[in-house]
Formats: C-alpha cells, structure tokens, sequence
C-alpha cells in the first residue's frame, strides 16, 4: 500500500507540474512557430535579393517624353546612366531632351516610334545600342463605362498598354540576352493600380494593365536564367498632362473612388520606382494603400522577400467580410447616387 501511495503521489505532483508548465509551454511555442517558418522561408525563397547598379548603364524607357517616363528618365541621368527615350511625338522627345540636359548635364538620345509598330520598335532599340535597363512605361487611358467605349477605343487602349509591351520586350530582349559580362539586368513594366482591381469606368484600361501581370510572371521564369530581372511598377493615381486630360471627362463613381485614395506625383512615382528597378524587386507599390492591396492581389508573383512571404499568406489566409469588397463599396456608392 505504501508502494502504491507514493506512486500515487509521484503521479499527482508530475500532473500538476505539468498542467502548470503546460500555458507557459504554449506561450514559448508561439513566438517559436512562426520565427521557424522565417527562418526556413529565408533559406528557401528563390530568387535571392539583388542589385541592380544604374550607373554608367543604358536605360531605355518607353513614354519617356512625358509623365511618369520623362521623371524617370530625368532620375536615371541623374544617377549616372546612358538613357535612350521612346515616344511617338518628336517635338515632345526634343522638349524631353532639354529639360533632362538643362537639369543634369545629361544628353539624352530620342527615338521616334508607334509602340504599335513593331518594325520601328526594333529598328529604334537596335540603333539605341545594348539594353541594360528597360522600362515599358507607354500607356494611353479613358474612364468611360464599356457601353459608351466603341470597339476602336478598346483595340488602341490594349494595342498600345499590352501588345505595345510585348512589341518592345521582344524587339529588346535577344541582346539582352547575348550581353556577356554587363551584370544584372532589368525589364520594368509600368502597371496601375487599376491593373490590380478592376476599377468602375476602366475596363478596357484595366484589362490591358492586368495583362501586365501574367506577361511579367512568365517572363520572368524565361529570363531569370539570363540574369535578367523583372520588375511590375504599380502607381497610383499620377498628377501627369494625361491624368489632368483624362479627369475631365471621367464618370462621377470613378471620381468618388478615385478621390478616396488620393495621387502622387511622378517625382515621388519615379523614386519609389527605381528604387525596386535597383532592388529587383518583382512587385513594386508606390504608397500605402499599394502595399496593402499588394498583398492581397499577390497571386503567384515571384518574391524575393521572406517578410513579405511570409505576410502574404498571412494576408490572403484572412476569412474575408462582405465589407472588405470594392464591388461593395461599389454598390453602395451607386445606391447612393
């Protein structure tokens, strides 16, 4: 009986102990979880970080004349690159060429061409030299519902934003390919957050950006092997002569939306872009409210981050709420009207 007691005892006192250490127990294995699976996601994700130098390197950019292309155009000399610039209008590609010298010193070479036309594309980049940088930043817009678009409307809005990117992609992309010993390089596609959802009176718009997106993500398994970088640039709302045009005409619910995130400017647009160019990063956000729906629009991007890995499926892992909808906001707006 005695035996039995103190086994009986020793039973008690080892259930207590752990039914103490038990919360305590919990309380460590929940920082350790997590930290674990950064640690493995840091060994695993693929492809690892890199820089991607702008000095004394050829940058090519489409649009380059004005907007978004021409403050970009004006941070690439200013860094120190060689840079060749796009557009179809040669008074505004001469107007372009003097504002970066008279800022820089920095004399810029200007090619002529319909990003529609392949045959020009190519003579343009051959004649340009050896790509290091590309950034295909052409883009055209009209906030219309689809009912009031004709069907040419669609066809230039799609010609110009998405076969236009693959026109100057391949015309650039065999010598890029060739180089031999130039370093890392990069094609940049300028996108919109319009690209990211779908946004009331942009459907052919945002078609055209969204294919941005499934264009970048099989390039970049193409040409990752080629030490070739691809980056998907996603403004917002940019103070450009375009955007001014374009609020003019555009519907009352795509202003309402509109006004609820705000715009930028192309200087702010063009460091926060050459910024992730350098970073090789594949997604690149401009603001806040971009790096949020960054995270939830992710999909099956390439990322070179095991932060941001890691909060991705944080993010998209979150139960969704009726509330958490555009189209709600959407239908309520309308209601509203």
């Amino acid at each position: 009986m005695n035996e039995l007691t103190e086994l009986h005892i020793a039973e008690s006192f080892v259930t207590r102990s752990m039914a103490a250490i038990s919360p305590l127990f919990l309380l460590f294995l929940i920082p350790i979880i997590p930290l674990s699976l950064l640690a493995i996601l840091a060994l695993i994700v693929r492809p690892r970080p890199i820089k991607i130098p702008i000095k004394s390197r050829h940058v090519f950019i489409t649009g380059g004349s004005s907007g978004i292309g021409l403050a970009l155009a004006h941070r690439a000399a200013s860094e120190g690159a060689r840079v060749s610039i796009l557009a179809r209008s040669g008074s505004k590609l001469e107007e372009a060429k003097k504002s970066i010298q008279l800022a820089t010193g920095v004399e810029v070479a200007t090619f002529s061409a319909d990003v529609r036309d392949y045959d020009a594309v190519s003579k343009a980049i051959d004649e340009s030299g050896p790509i290091d940088v590309l950034i295909v930043n052409q883009g055209v817009f009209t906030a219309k519902e689809l009912v009031k678009h004709s069907p040419e409307d669609v066809k230039f809005t799609i010609d110009v934003n998405l076969v236009g990117s693959f026109n100057v992609i391949k015309a650039a992309l065999p010598a890029m390919k060739a180089r031999k010993d130039r370093g890392p390089a990069s094609i940049s596609l300028v996108s919109s957050q319009a690209g990211q959802v779908g946004v009331y009176g942009y459907a052919a718009y945002s078609a055209s950006k969204f294919g941005l997106q499934g264009l970048a993500q099989a390039l970049q398994q193409e040409v990752i092997s080629d030490d070739i970088h691809v980056t998907l640039i996603f403004p917002p709302d940019t103070n450009t002569p375009g955007f001014e045009e374009e609020q003019k005409s555009r519907p009352e619910v795509t202003a309402i939306i509109a006004a609820s995130s705000g715009s930028m400017e192309t200087e702010e647009v063009a460091k926060k872009a050459m910024d992730g160019i350098k970073a090789g990063n594949f997604t690149v956000s401009c603001n806040f409210e971009g790096f949020l729906l960054s995270l939830a629009t992710t999909g099956m991007s390439p990322q070179r981050s095991f932060w941001l890995a890691f909060l991705e499926p944080l993010k998209n892992g979150a139960k969704p709420k009726p509330n958490d909808s555009p189209t709600m906001y959407l239908e309520v707006l309308l209601a509203e009207a």
